[in-house]
């Protein structure tokens, strides 16, 4: 994985144009995002491509990012960022380092789980889903019944672990994408 990391970054394989008949559809949406964080992320830009593909992608963000699952809001973001560390995708270890310290994480605490999910700054009963999400990606034929228990003894309903799987497998797609059309780092489109 950190090999990965450490190649120097390529030029991007794909420079995404909205459709013609979907220009304007696509700068409203980057005009709301820009307005709510500041920037467009290289990554967004890069769905522009499909601008349905785009609304979807945000949808699913705004479901784990605004209060719309049942996950203690940190979560979410932890799982994104250990799944991304995983896939060696800077990109986005990049941006939910981000995310995690401006929520009040320390940097060095958020660091120490990327090799050790048992160190990520969160109580047991989160440790617990957050090892079961990065299990399911990672090796999703050794999740077992005994996982669920646990999970499940932890306090976790079926719709957590659910929303937990859904976000490291969705995170783990979206690592894929970015990797395979070279956007690295933020700025990478510029």
């Amino acid at each position: 994985m950190q090999e990965v990391m450490q190649m120097q970054a390529s030029k991007p394989l794909i420079y995404p144009q909205a459709p013609k008949e979907d220009e304007e559809r696509v700068n409203t949406i980057f005009k709301g995002i820009e307005g709510h964080i500041g920037f467009v992320p290289d990554g967004l830009k890069l769905f522009s491509l499909s601008p349905p593909l785009l609304e979807t992608f945000l949808g699913n963000i705004n479901y784990f990012n605004q209060g719309g699952t049942p996950l203690p809001k940190g979560l979410p973001v932890m799982i994104r960022y250990l799944v991304s560390w995983n896939a060696g995708c800077s990109f986005c270890v990049d941006m939910n380092e981000g995310f995690l310290t401006s929520m009040g994480y320390d940097l060095d605490d958020v660091r120490s789980a990327r090799n050790n999910p048992d160190l990520a700054p969160f109580e047991k009963k989160e440790r617990t889903l957050l090892k079961l999400a990065l299990k399911a990606v990672d090796s999703p034929d050794h999740v077992t019944q005994a996982d669920m228990d646990t999970a499940r003894q932890q306090g976790w309903g079926d719709r957590e672990i659910f929303d937990a799987v859904a976000q490291a497998a969705n995170n783990y797609a979206f690592n894929i994408i970015l990797r395979t059309f070279n956007i690295e780092h933020q700025g990478a489109l510029a």
